[in-house]
């Protein structure tokens, strides 16, 4: 018996066949979801029905909103989009902006309406908008004024988009003035497609991960839960964006599952971000390795009492980072590994359990193991792919590549690891980062972590350099701290460290001093972008570095 309340069925015809669905888990009393679910009623309207409408739930730079606030703001958008609109449930709609109130509450109003958001990166250009709009089939969407033309070019090339809702500039706001502030929850089934995650950092077709309402509260149950224990004292805070599935749990799902507030910042830089800490007295933090890196420099300039835990994602935290920030501060990061995939974190540890440089065990919920080439778990202190099952998993949107992600029922995620005898899982690389030479295995972040234990060295990437003798070298691009001269001296100075710090043969034979890395909005950084430049150098017969 099928639950369904889509009325366009689009997402549940392009879900996956079952038997390439991965094997899920629900084996806590927290998992146990009803037939009938939605998620924004579970965040939102039951938090006013149980008397915290009076509560702060979004802080912005510019507006606050309590629960039932926001509630009148949803609820007032869904119907702009089920009757001026003409929305029908399983329609997708298009999200784009910077971190705010708004943004926050139009992705609730989609929920509540029995739409499916497809929040997107405030930076991506029309070309790339354009691929999304067509490979999820949007028609409408609601867009920050100031961006709004890049998504009208990708309308004008696409024909979809026909609907497109400005707000910033008045004419979502007018028409808000024209309708109710009364609307009742679509009551969508548990396994209605609510979410369409686009992969971040790839190249190419990109993939779209499918999210239920159940996944969207399984996310706040495992980590905002067991991982975080967040409170409704707490406030969170952070740079992800909301179109990162990595920040639309940590800044939006999980404050509203556990009725407490979020701060939403439009545009992020350390000082931002350490201002917004101190004013907000925020409790805990969500951003990437690279960033903790640039507010540790800082910290000494402004209170930071107020925070409890902070956490690391969307990156391999180094160890070096870790120390660093516990230095500065007294508290020791979370490291996780989530993936868009996965929805959110699923390896993490807290407390007295962290380890420096472990990324952790599986939350509960979430059972996870090493494979080796021929899928057969490995016993611990081999390296091999890591694999995972539990409440959430991969089900990509009309996608051949959902075989190579999920196998014998595991979500495979393209990552290295090693796993200890105290069950402990350890990052070696992803699986296209690591780096054979001269029949030597080296990990590029490995390499990394020993080059940023120099006092010279702000950021650095590793990659394989093609070369005639080896097959591949190690090469290192590096940023330098403020004062740094870069030149021949200082890269045989970070090759003698590297050597020095891990075994000789890993050191980098080549390194090259850049004014910054390649990035991704989220921060992760592009090492295809520097490997395939190095293809292409080595191609061309150029070599560079020193």
């Amino acid at each position: 018996m099928t639950y369904t309340a889509h009325l366009d069925t689009f997402a549940r015809d392009r879900l996956p066949a079952r038997e390439q669905w991965p094997e899920f888990r629900f084996d806590l009393p927290e998992l146990q979801y009803p037939q009938r679910l939605n998620c924004a009623t579970v965040l939102l309207d039951d938090a006013v029905a149980e008397g915290h409408g009076q509560r702060i739930a979004l802080y912005g730079l510019h507006e606050q909103l309590t629960y039932a606030a926001l509630q009148e703001r949803v609820n007032r958008i869904a119907n702009v989009l089920v009757r001026q609109l003409g929305l029908v449930p399983g329609n997708r709609v298009l999200l784009r902006g910077a971190n705010s109130p708004m943004l926050a509450a139009l992705w609730l109003a989609v929920m509540k309406a029995g739409g499916i958001a497809v929040t997107t990166m405030p930076m991506l250009r029309a070309g790339e908008l354009a691929k999304v709009a067509t490979k999820a089939e949007v028609e409408f969407a609601f867009c920050d004024a100031a961006l709004v033309e890049e998504l009208q070019g990708a309308a004008q090339t696409t024909g979809r988009l026909q609907r497109i809702v400005t707000y910033g500039a008045g004419d979502l706001e007018s028409r808000l003035e024209q309708v109710s502030a009364d609307f009742s929850a679509v009551p969508t089934a548990s396994d209605d497609v609510c979410l369409l995650a686009f992969t971040s950092g790839t190249t190419g077709n990109p993939k779209a991960t499918m999210h239920f309402h159940r996944d969207v509260l399984a996310m706040a149950d495992v980590v905002g839960r067991h991982l975080l224990e967040t409170q409704p004292a707490d406030i969170h805070i952070g740079s992800p964006p909301l179109g990162f599935t990595f920040g639309l749990g940590a800044l939006l799902v999980f404050p509203l599952r556990f009725r407490a507030a979020t701060v939403l910042i439009e545009q992020v830089t350390p000082d931002t971000l350490l201002t917004a800490i101190a004013r907000f007295r925020a409790t805990c933090l969500f951003t990437a390795p690279t960033m903790y890196r640039a507010l540790a420099g800082r910290v000494g300039d402004y209170d930071l009492s107020s925070l409890r835990k902070c956490v690391s994602a969307g990156e391999a935290l180094p160890k070096a980072t870790s120390d660093l920030w516990h230095e500065k501060t007294g508290i020791r990061l979370i490291d996780g590994i989530g993936a868009t995939e996965m929805i959110h974190i699923f390896i993490g540890s807290k407390g007295a359990d962290i380890r420096p440089g472990a990324t952790g065990k599986p939350l509960p919920g979430y059972t996870a193991c090493i494979l080796d080439d021929d899928n057969r778990p490995l016993a611990p202190g081999n390296i091999g792919r890591l694999a995972v099952k539990g409440p959430t998993g991969c089900r990509y949107l009309a996608d051949d590549r959902q075989a190579h992600y999920v196998i014998a029922g595991w979500n495979v995620t393209g990552d290295q690891y090693r796993l200890d005898e105290d069950g402990y899982f350890w990052f070696v690389a992803r699986a296209d980062d690591m780096i054979i030479s001269s029949g030597y295995n080296i990990s590029a972040v490995e390499v990394e972590s020993a080059l940023m234990q120099h006092a010279a060295v702000r950021e650095c990437a590793v990659v394989a350099s093609p070369d005639a003798d080896r097959g591949q070298i190690v090469k290192a691009f590096v940023v330098l701290n403020s004062g740094q001269n870069a030149g021949s001296d200082l890269a045989a100075q970070l090759q003698n460290f590297v050597k020095s710090t891990i075994a000789p043969y890993k050191y980098p034979r080549m390194v090259e001093f850049v004014a910054e890395l390649p990035k991704t909005q989220t921060g992760k950084v592009q090492r295809y972008v520097l490997r395939q430049q190095e293809q292409q150098s080595a191609g061309s017969g150029e070599r560079r570095g020193g």
